[in-house]
C-alpha cells in the first residue's frame, strides 16, 4: 500500500510496590505521591500494539484483542501530544489517520495494569512511527497523558515515578532506578482464580 507506514511494539506490565494515592490533577493525570514499581518481563506479561499510518484510511480506528472500539478521549489525548513532537522529516504522517491493533496476552481490566502495558506500548509505537527522538522528548510524559501507571512501563527494572511540582506536569515524570540485572531472582506470583454460580 503507497504511503503506508507501520510498527510493531510490545509493552511490559509493572507491578507497583510503593502506590500512588489519589491525583492533583485529573486532566493531566499528576499523583498526590511518588511511587516505585518493577516491571515484569514481556516474555511473560505484556501489551502488543501494532499501528499502520496510511494517507488511505479515512478515520482513525482501534482493535483490542480483535474487537473494535472507539477512540477513548484519553488515547486521542495521547496521539495528538505525539503528533506534537513528529520529526521534520515525518511530518506529512500527521494528516494521515491511524488503523491501532493492540492485544494483551492476559486478562484485560483485571488488575493487572493492563491499561499501564497499553498505553506505555501506543506511546512508544507512536514515537516509532513518528520518529520522535526519545533523547528530546520524554515519552513517559507522554505514556502518564493515557493512564498514570504507564508512564513506569517505559523502562524495565525498577521504576520511580516522581509526582512532580508544576501545574502543568512537565516535571511528573519516570526514570528507572535499578535495571532488571539488580535483583535477577525476583519472581511475582499471579493466581488465576475461577468463580463458579451454581443454582439449585
Amino acid at each position: 500500500m503507497e504511503g503506508l507506514v507501520m510498527k510493531t511494539c510490545e509493552g511490559p506490565v509493572n507491578i507497583a510496590v510503593i502506590k500512588y494515592w489519589g491525583k492533583r490533577n485529573d486532566e493531566l493525570i499528576l499523583p498526590m505521591n511518588d511511587s516505585l514499581s518493577v516491571t515484569l518481563h514481556v516474555d511473560h506479561l505484556r501489551s502488543r500494539t501494532t499501528i499502520a499510518c496510511s494517507p488511505v484510511f479515512k478515520e482513525d480506528e482501534f482493535w483490542l484483542n480483535g474487537k473494535p472500539f472507539p477512540i477513548n478521549e484519553r488515547m486521542r489525548t495521547c496521539i495528538e501530544e505525539a503528533k506534537k513532537h513528529i520529526s521534520e522529516e515525518k511530518k506529512e504522517l500527521s494528516k494521515y489517520k491511524l488503523r491501532i491493533c493492540s492485544e494483551n496476552n492476559f486478562a484485560t481490566a483485571a488488575g493487572l495494569a493492563s491499561s499501564a502495558a497499553g498505553f506505555a506500548c501506543l506511546v512508544y509505537c507512536l514515537a516509532q512511527v513518528y520518529g520522535i527522538d526519545e533523547k528530546v522528548v520524554d515519552l513517559t510524559i507522554l505514556a502518564r497523558r493515557g493512564s498514570g501507571s504507564a508512564c513506569r512501563s517505559i523502562y524495565g527494572g525498577f521504576v520511580w515515578w516522581q509526582k512532580g511540582t508544576s501545574d502543568d506536569g512537565h516535571d511528573s515524570k519516570a526514570v528507572q532506578v535499578a535495571s532488571e540485572a539488580r535483583w535477577p531472582e525476583l519472581r511475582a506470583v499471579i493466581l488465576v482464580v475461577r468463580f463458579y454460580v451454581y443454582s439449585y
